[in-house]
């Protein structure tokens, strides 16, 4: 199951956050104009998307609350056929405000049901929806890599209401530190998956992950610790309006693969790779992160 349509949230005051970065490794303090550059490589991407004719919905994040990583709505949101809409728990508290959006989106999309998860917030418990979770909507799979942010009894809740079923595991850097989110080392398409398995240390938690995407139908395409740190994990299959697919992924990604692991995925579908420099820099995700997908 592939979207069509996504959600994004154009920046007003985006930065660097730092109540984020104690915990995300991929992010850089890039100095005080980071909204400048973010505002011109954002609106640069939803213009390419749409040259594609691929259907974008896109917010303006507010100045107050001051939400620095509003850029990122997959984290906070997710959307499911039948007009549900999940909201998720936030590790940090000025995240939890970026959900002020959320009457603008009921507005405009047709949710029947919301299913509220943010209660995990008050017992020090987080699930930042498809960021800690990669999902194969097909056949109904949360893939998930634990960590400060992605916890194992509302992962489980999410399945348990969601009708998913969870394939959990740990998953760290090259430092040994705990990967921050699920959706920066593994990709999950209709037939592929592009996944850092050298993340994964535990053979056995590694073996079940190959043997899942294998049985699924995925092609794997493995990629390394330095490929991963350039985000070429952080990857979202969309299709067009007329049914074209499309791998998204960030030139900085797309820069860092071989001929061999783009020629892969090419098989597939087109690759669309966007500049995000400033937002990958200081807000410690890529282009996966900034589009929410609308079923």
């Amino acid at each position: 199951m592939i979207a069509s349509q996504i959600l994004m949230i154009r920046p007003v005051r985006f930065g660097y956050n730092a109540e984020t970065a104690v915990n995300n490794t991929f992010q850089q303090n890039g100095g005080e104009n980071a909204q400048d550059g973010a505002l011109k490589e954002f609106d640069a991407f939803v213009a390419l998307l749409e040259a594609h004719d691929i259907a974008v919905t896109v917010f303006d994040d507010t100045p107050a609350p001051h939400t620095p990583d509003a850029i990122f709505p997959n984290n906070w949101i997710s959307f499911h056929p039948g007009g549900i809409a999940c909201l998720y728990p936030m590790f940090a508290g000025n995240r939890r405000q970026e959900r002020k959006a959320l009457n603008a989106i009921k507005n405009t999309f047709a949710i029947r049901r919301c299913i509220d998860f943010t209660h995990y917030e008050t017992r020090g418990l987080f699930l930042e929806g498809t960021g800690s979770m990669v999902f194969d909507r097909r056949r109904q799979i949360a893939y998930a890599c634990l960590s400060p942010r992605t916890d194992e009894e509302a992962l489980y809740d999410f399945c348990r209401q969601m009708h998913f079923s969870p394939v959990l595991f740990h998953a760290t850097d090259a430092n040994g530190q705990a990967v921050y989110h699920t959706n920066v080392m593994l990709c999950v398409a209709e037939d592929f998956a592009v996944v850092c398995l050298e993340s994964i240390t535990d053979k056995r938690e590694q073996a079940a992950l190959v043997n899942t995407l294998t049985e699924t139908g995925k092609e794997i395409v493995p990629i390394t610790f330095a490929q991963m740190a350039a985000f070429a994990g952080n990857m979202l299959q969309l299709q067009n309006r007329s049914g074209k697919r499309f791998l998204i992924l960030s030139d900085t990604a797309r820069h860092a693969l071989t001929p061999a692991q783009t020629g892969a995925l090419e098989k597939y579908n087109g690759l669309l790779s966007p500049a995000v420099p400033t937002i990958e820099r200081n807000g410690g995700g890529s282009v996966r992160c900034m589009m929410a997908e609308v079923f």
